[in-house]
Parts: structure tokens; sequence; C-alpha cells
């Protein structure tokens, strides 16, 4: 019944494929990239709550420190999702060593300014006591944010150069 005009043609690649869910990446969470998502992510999770727990919307350098905090916490859960269920692997289309080492380049200058911002516009006179140590609380927490940035920068851009090999030195030469 297979050749028979008007009957439907189902291909697949092997059975189940399709309603199988991704699988989980254990390598990338032991992996310094996914561990430094992972600390980007509650850190950058505990900046954006502790000023959104204040009156931060009576200063607006704290819009800032916002705005970088929440944007960047976002799209680094995104990240760690793609990571872990090995969605990069579906979209081999996008350069993604490139586009992650972008990425925290770009994350980490943003923390710097939004570093400086929160820390500078912390004051010890403040008229809620609670207020003023939640926003220190946050200042130390992005500062910690930022160098996590800058760390997975550094590793990002060892995967996207291939951890300095190129095809010349990868060769395996045995001569038994």
């Amino acid at each position: 019944m297979a050749g028979l005009p008007g009957t439907a043609r189902t291909r697949s690649g092997s059975p189940g494929a399709s309603a199988a869910l991704p699988a989980l990446d254990g390598a990338f969470l032991c992996s310094p990239l996914g561990g430094l998502m992972g600390a980007q992510a509650v850190l950058g999770l505990l900046v954006w709550a502790l000023i959104a727990d204040t009156t931060y919307h009576l200063h607006a350098a704290y819009g800032w420190v916002m705005f970088v905090s929440i944007f960047f916490w976002i799209v680094t859960v995104l990240f760690f999702v793609t990571y872990l269920l090995q969605l990069q692997l579906k979209f081999y289309v996008i350069p993604w060593p490139l586009m992650l080492m972008i990425f925290n380049a770009v994350a980490t200058v943003l923390y710097i300014t939004a570093f400086i911002t929160c820390a500078a516009a912390v004051q010890p006179t403040s008229w809620r006591q609670w207020d003023y140590n939640r926003r220190a609380a946050a200042s130390f927490f992005a500062c910690l944010v930022m160098i996590a940035y800058g760390a997975s920068t550094f590793f990002s851009f060892r995967a996207w150069r291939g951890l300095g090999s190129n095809a010349a030195t990868s060769q395996v030469t045995d001569h038994a």
C-alpha cells in the first residue's frame, strides 16, 4: 500500500526522534563556561533583586543598573538553557562561540559601568538604613558578576580560537 496514490508518505530519520526531548549536557555544567554562566545567573539575580527591593526609582542612576542587570540576566539564562539542552547543535548556522564571546565582552564592559554607577550612588547617609545595606550588597554582587563575565570572556575567547590550536599543530603524527 505504500505505492498507492492518495496515501500519505512520511519519512523520519529514526523512530521516535521527533518526540524525544533534548538531552541535558552534563559536560557543559562541569565546564568553566557552564559554571560561570550558572554563577552569573545567580549573582545577576541577586543584583537586580536587591536593587528592586529599594526605592531605586528615586535615583536615576539605579535605572541603568536595573537595565543592565535584568537584560544580561535574561540573556544569560537563555544562553544557559540553550547550551544545557544542546540547542546550539540544531542551529548550526549561527557561529555560537563567536556570538558567546561578543556577548560576554559586551556584558563585561556594561557591567563595569553598572558596578561603578551602583557603587558611586550608594549613600551611607541614606534616610532608610535597609536601602543602604541592600544597595551596598548589590554593588558587591555587581562586582562579582563583572568578574564572572570577564572570566567568561576569556574562556569564550579561547573556545572561539580553538584553544590556540590550528590545523598544523593539531595533526597527530605517529611514526611507528
